[in-house]
C-alpha cells in the first residue's frame, strides 16, 4: 500500500491516509476483501503514531471501506459497487473543484477549462494510440 503524507498539505494526516486509501479502493488498486497493512506497520511506514492510523481506519470502517477481523486484520469491504462509484464522484469534484478555482485566477472561464480538457484528452488519446502501435510492432 503506498501511501504518502504530506505535513504541509493542512489536511490533517488521518484524512490523508483515509482518502487515500478510498483512492485505491475506488480505482481498484485495493480490491475487495484484500487484506490491507495492520495499524503498527503502516504508523511505522508513514512515520505516525499508531492512533493517527486508527482513526483513518475508524472512518473507514464507519464508512463501509473496509472491515476488521479481530485477530485476522483488516480489509477492503466487499459492499463496494455503490461506494466506489460514489468516491470516485468525490474524487473527480473535489479535483474539478480545484481546477476550477485555479482557472478563476488564471482568468479562465468555464469554456476555456473545457476546450483545454477535450484537448488535453485528444492528446492522451494519441499517445496511448502510439503506445500501443509501437508495442503492437515490437511484439510481432
Amino acid at each position: 500500500m503506498n501511501i504518502t503524507i504530506n505535513t504541509k498539505d493542512g489536511v490533517p494526516i488521518y484524512r490523508q491516509i483515509a482518502n487515500q486509501i478510498r483512492y485505491m479502493v475506488a480505482s481498484d488498486l485495493l480490491r475487495a476483501g484484500e487484506e490491507i497493512s495492520p495499524v503498527r506497520s503502516l504508523a511505522l511506514a508513514l512515520n505516525v503514531t499508531p492512533n493517527t492510523v486508527v482513526k483513518a481506519y475508524d472512518e473507514l470502517e464507519s464508512a463501509g471501506v473496509i472491515f476488521k477481523r479481530r485477530g485476522a486484520g483488516t480489509y477492503i469491504s466487499d459492499e463496494q459497487s455503490p461506494l466506489a462509484d460514489r468516491e470516485r464522484r468525490r474524487i473527480l469534484e473535489a479535483r474539478i473543484d480545484a481546477l476550477l478555482a485555479e482557472a478563476h485566477q488564471l482568468d479562465f472561464n468555464a469554456s476555456d477549462v473545457l476546450d483545454l480538457v477535450r484537448q488535453r484528452q485528444e492528446e492522451l488519446g494519441k499517445t496511448k494510440q502510439n503506445k500501443k502501435t509501437r508495442s503492437e510492432k515490437h511484439n510481432d
